[in-house]
């Protein structure tokens, strides 16, 4: 996701996102569904949240 995602979610669903918290990763829109760059992308990108949150 990028700003740009984040900002249509937030004006798509106002009421639905008010008060979450959505991580935008800077991934860009060029990968193909499952590449396997693109999911080590994300795995590093979200691990420390999920760590984060674990911990919690």
């Amino acid at each position: 996701m990028e700003e740009k995602h984040q900002s249509r979610l937030r004006a798509e669903f106002r009421g639905d996102v008010k008060h979450k918290i959505i991580h935008v990763l800077d991934i860009p829109d060029d990968y193909q569904f499952m590449d396997p760059e693109l999911v080590d992308l994300i795995r590093d990108a979200v691990e420390p949240m999920i760590e984060v949150t674990a911990k919690l």
